[in-house]
């Protein structure tokens, strides 16, 4: 799978009042949006399995939060790692560069890096990265937290494959025109 530049993690809490998941993740599709991380942990599995499915009938690909679910064409760990998802799309928390490169050696194929900038979904989270903490690393490696159109050009110089961005586009009044300026300042292609 080749991966995009752009990922959006959910979090329907940050959602304006009357704006359902589904039908932002189906707007931002249309915007062209390709992959979203579905995160909702607060959901029972059963819920997550089938809000996951909701998703992909928009035709993005899902991968799941911490843990796997049917519709799901990958899996996001937490930082610790949670167990071997053979055979799927393998994606990993980091905050460090150290901790970027043991999930690179567990067979991560991405990670997510940050905080890369402050926040206002985990306000107060940090340290923010170090310069250069995007510069060799093993896997492509997303920057996380804090991202907005503004920045993102700098994320990417930085040497970030691309971005994982969740409070700018689910708090904002239209999120699929977010996704689109984020898509518009990114390099045609993927790699890898």
């Amino acid at each position: 799978m080749r991966l995009p530049r752009v990922l959006l993690l959910t979090d329907r809490s940050q959602l304006r009042l009357g704006r359902g998941l589904v039908r932002t993740i189906a707007e931002c599709r249309q915007a062209g949006l390709t992959h979203v991380v579905l995160r909702e942990l607060d959901l029972s599995h059963d819920r997550r399995a089938a809000l996951a499915a909701d998703l992909a009938a928009t035709g993005v690909r899902v991968i799941a939060a911490h843990r796997d679910l049917p519709a799901a064409d990958g899996v996001q760990q937490p930082t610790a790692g949670c167990g071997d998802e053979a055979g799927r799309l393998l994606g990993r928390s980091a905050h460090t560069r150290a901790e970027a490169e043991r999930a690179a050696a567990d067979g991560a194929a991405y990670v997510t890096l940050g905080p890369y900038a402050t926040t206002a979904s985990k306000p107060g989270y940090g340290p923010l990265l170090p310069d250069g903490a995007f510069t060799g690393l093993p896997v492509p490696a997303y920057a996380l937290g804090g991202i907005t159109p503004e920045n993102i050009g700098e994320a990417l110089a930085e040497g970030a494959h691309g971005v994982a961005v969740m409070g700018a586009v689910m708090r904002a009044a239209d999120p699929a025109r977010v996704i689109a300026e984020l898509l518009g300042r990114c390099p045609a292609g993927a790699i890898r």
